[in-house]
């Protein structure tokens, strides 16, 4: 939870933050998976190519469904050095805008770019190119576009906690 306790929109609060500590786990076994490769290779000069490309799969997950999270928590992008100096309304006003003129935007973008490319994975049923890789390729490429609206959620949110912070003076 970020320093700011002034309320958003508590429902999709928890929704982000359920789905991000969720897919935080996926630390553990990434680290978990990523040993495992290494001691395989290494250990025993032997691998498989769809444990290896899964490493890659957790790491956009985490990525992905841990954005509305950290933008949640205040652990996105920011220029701290002039933001953490600003009085709490000025802050108010700096996520007001950036959220509205920037967030919202990008993810619009990101959306209805992503579409055809995820519409056209489900189309062939896409998988790993290597044989041996990983099937389903197309739930990953779905998660782009979830991703997307997941950040308008919470910057709706965001919006929102501004506004009431700004109010307050």
């Amino acid at each position: 939870m970020t320093q700011d306790d002034t309320p958003g929109i508590p429902a999709i609060d928890r929704l982000c933050e359920a789905i991000g500590r969720g897919v935080a786990w996926l630390t553990l076994l990434l680290v978990a998976v990523t040993f495992g490769v290494v001691v395989l290779r290494y250990g025993f000069d032997t691998g498989r190519l769809w444990l290896q490309e899964s490493i890659t799969w957790m790491h956009a997950l985490i990525f992905m469904l841990g954005a509305a999270w950290a933008l949640r928590a205040g652990d996105h992008v920011r220029v701290d050095v002039f933001y953490r100096k600003m009085h709490p309304r000025r802050q108010a006003w700096v996520d007001l805008v950036g959220t509205t003129a920037l967030l919202m935007p990008l993810c619009g973008y990101m959306f209805f770019e992503s579409w055809p490319y995820v519409l056209q994975s489900w189309q062939v049923h896409e998988s790993s190119r290597e044989a041996g890789g990983m099937q389903g390729v197309y739930l990953l490429k779905s998660i782009i576009p979830v991703t997307a609206l997941l950040l308008v959620l919470q910057g709706l949110s965001e919006i929102l906690r501004a506004v009431r912070r700004i109010r307050a003076g």
